[in-house]
């Protein structure tokens, strides 16, 4: 069984994104009982949109329900996973056992995968939530491959799915109370603020006079990013995972925009399609990412905190967002101000994949000539040699 390349798509739009680029599933959340109330979301006609393209793709698609409910919650759930079922969704990835427990009782038919937060670190827990009717174990992020190819070994029928790129949480399998103590806002009910990524000061209180100071504890001039973790990637471990038994390729990112979705989805799609390595590791470094780790792949590491900044910015700024082409013009919806000379860079998933070209001629949606394209989201045409199909990005290097 080859393995599967899973993404998230915080929208219809990326969902559509997702399943150009490669994805041979994704997850996405409803308007309740998801990790990521702030992502767009899907109402339930726009689940059943969802179910029939990613159907009608031969593809599949995964709701997530996995908050860690409170006794009110379930009355709601009932009817929420009798939906999912009706839908014909391919599963709802739940984390709280008592959910799993309802899940099964009123959706009997509803695939359960089981989410990284329920922390699922040994053999014997995954041999549990098989014996409760979970079908697929998405494993904690802590696991290395040796741990994950014992778990194999030791559950085979249960399908195995790791992260294998995006954001890491400083916090043990996402179980995390810090944005709730700092800000309010629960991380364990979706409304994370993402505190960890923040820039952090020491202040003590002097016992003799009683004034309250802040003392210095920067790592360098950029500050102190103490809980900030690198974000992961394991594009050179896949055959590895793939022969320790993970079915499941995931990628993190339900807030990531439809831009970074398509380059990291690329280049995952090529390497699995056994294109040079070289061209899907560079696509890594275009979009905005914090420093690389493979975190825990081989075994305890201390060194998964990224200690710079918050995020670095990548090799390439993304332009435009492709709307289609009118007789030798790609109509493209500008997103970052670029000029007329400068040189334009596709991202596309078919054959005019990082093609290059000169903005020489540039219109505005009134067909006036432009030189500087300057308004967010109007709609430029630009002089083009290349037939571009809508949901292709436009995207310029960086200057050095």
């Amino acid at each position: 069984m080859k393995a599967e390349l899973l993404a998230p798509a915080g929208s219809f739009a990326k969902l559509k994104t997702a399943l150009r680029f490669g994805a041979d599933a994704a997850y996405v959340g409803g308007k309740q009982f998801s990790l990521r109330t702030f992502a767009d979301n899907f109402t339930a006609d726009e689940l059943q949109s969802a179910v029939n393209l990613t159907h009608g793709l031969g593809k599949k698609l995964y709701v997530t329900a996995n908050v860690f409910a409170r006794n009110a919650d379930f009355a709601l759930l009932e009817d929420y996973f009798k939906m999912l079922e009706g839908l014909g969704v391919d599963a709802a990835i739940i984390s709280d056992p008592g959910v799993v427990y309802l899940a099964k009782k009123v959706a009997p038919k509803l695939q359960i995968h089981l989410s990284t937060q329920a922390n699922t670190t040994n053999k014997y827990a995954v041999k549990f939530w098989a014996e409760q009717g979970v079908s697929r174990v998405i494993l904690a992020r802590e696991l290395s491959i040796n741990e994950i190819a014992e778990i194999h070994e030791f559950t085979p029928e249960t399908e195995l799915e790791a992260f294998v790129h995006g954001a890491m949480c400083i916090s043990y399998s996402g179980r995390c109370l810090l944005s709730d103590y700092l800000d309010g806002r629960s991380s364990n009910r979706g409304a994370c603020v993402q505190s960890c990524r923040w820039r952090y000061e020491v202040r003590a209180l002097n016992a003799t006079n009683g004034v309250s100071e802040w003392l210095p504890i920067e790592q360098d001039e950029k500050g102190t990013y103490i809980f900030n973790s690198k974000d992961l990637n394991m594009l050179t471990r896949l055959q590895e995972m793939e022969g320790a038994g993970v079915r499941s390729f995931k990628i993190e990112g339900r807030m990531k925009s439809g831009y970074y979705l398509a380059t990291v989805i690329n280049a995952y799609r090529r390497m699995m399609d056994g294109e040079d390595i070289q061209i899907s590791q560079t696509e890594l470094s275009n979009v905005a990412h914090r420093e690389y780790t493979q975190a825990y792949a081989s075994g305890a590491n201390g060194q998964t905190v990224n200690y710079d900044d918050s995020q670095s910015k990548g090799d390439y700024v993304y332009i435009a967002d492709v709307r289609g082409t009118e007789k030798g013009f790609v109509l493209a919806e500008m997103r970052n101000r670029f000029k007329q000379g400068d040189i334009l860079e596709v991202l596309s998933p078919d054959g005019n994949f990082t093609k290059t070209f000169v903005a020489d001629e540039i219109f505005t949606s009134q067909n006036e000539r432009t030189d500087d394209a300057k308004l967010v989201q109007e709609i430029y045409k630009i002089k083009c040699p290349y037939d571009l199909k809508a949901g292709d990005y436009l995207r310029r290097k960086v200057n050095l």
